[in-house]
């Protein structure tokens, strides 16, 4: 079956992970979009570099680099997890439900900036769940600021992931203020020698207009179809069934993963929170969910003991994935 398969940590996975991820997105060649445009870093990086990704690529092709890229995510976050030890031994499983989680709506399949941004999002994670460990944490705390402010030239409203940096320090470490200070001095140099560059080429009212979408109004609809809400429900069973699972678990997982567990949990209230920041929300924002999500089921799928009950759920997110994409 295909979980119990996922819970070995062998090679050969590798190839399942990959397969299964190309078998999820097979509905999207049969509705690939036509007016696909080229993805644009935001703004205040793409007035200055003008860099295009994905111009000139054919539909297919832009579906089938953006299904490398998310294999490529889906394998650096599976590292990551098994670095740390979160599922109790190395598997793959997170990678195999990460793939399964950037299927869930064909808006996913193809490229865009939270697609490039969700490597971001890894990195930073894997920073993030080291901060435990270290005796002395400005400097990477000072390197997260900078990551955070990179993030957010790609695609701005990850902007708000500095916050979880501060709720990190709050979660993992006591109260140092030099702590707290650095992710401020390395968000602030990228900015920074941005702005100078504005300003050496005389265009620094345009440099002002960077942080305009906080003054955006909240968004009143979000443009789903409806449809879509259905190939959710599944997942938000899984997550249930990961919270009964965490609550046996919990106090026996050591204290890193439990916090790391809180972590993640705050990043995903700020990625919901930050859909505002856009002018005009689509889903793709909500991409930026699938790595902390992916951890969280594939905790639940880690040990959950009634193989009927986890092995016929995972079968109906993939059948029910596959159904909308084809209807």
């Amino acid at each position: 079956m295909i979980i119990k398969q996922h819970r070995k940590f062998t090679p050969i996975n590798i190839l399942f992970v990959s397969m299964i991820g190309t078998f999820l997105c097979l509905g999207v060649f049969l509705h690939l979009p036509h007016d696909l445009h080229p993805v644009f870093l935001e703004p205040a990086a793409n007035n200055l570099f003008g860099i295009e990704i994905g111009a000139g690529l054919t539909p297919a092709a832009n579906v089938l680099l953006t299904l490398t890229l998310t294999l490529l995510q889906a394998l650096l976050l599976n590292k990551v997890v098994n670095h740390f030890n979160f599922l109790g031994k190395p598997n793959f499983l997170t990678a195999l439900l990460f793939m399964t989680l950037v299927s869930l709506f064909l808006p996913f399949l193809v490229l865009s900036p939270t697609l490039i941004c969700n490597f971001i999002t890894i990195w930073m994670m894997s920073k993030l769940f080291a901060i435990y460990k270290q005796a002395d944490v400005k400097g990477l705390m000072f390197d997260l600021g900078m990551i955070v402010a990179i993030g957010s030239l790609v695609y701005f409203p990850f902007i708000v992931m500095f916050l979880l940096l501060w709720i990190a320090l709050i979660i993992f470490r006591p109260f140092i203020w030099r702590e707290w200070i650095t992710p401020i001095l390395g968000f602030s140099i990228v900015y920074f020698l941005l702005g100078v560059t504005y300003y050496w080429l005389d265009r620094f009212d345009e440099f002002k207009t960077v942080f305009a979408p906080f003054t955006n109004p909240l968004p009143r609809t979000i443009h789903v179809d409806f449809q879509d809400y259905f190939v959710v429900i599944p997942i938000i069973i899984a997550l249930l069934l990961f919270l009964a699972v965490l609550r046996d678990q919990y106090f026996r997982s050591v204290v890193h993963i439990r916090k790391s567990f809180q972590l993640l949990f705050y990043m995903l209230l700020l990625i919901a929170g930050s859909f505002y920041l856009n002018e005009k929300i689509n889903i793709n924002h909500f991409l930026l969910c699938a790595p902390p999500s992916a951890i969280y089921l594939a905790y639940y799928f880690s040990f959950a003991k009634n193989k009927w009950i986890y092995e016929s759920l995972y079968v109906i997110i993939m059948v029910t994935i596959i159904y909308f994409q084809f209807m």
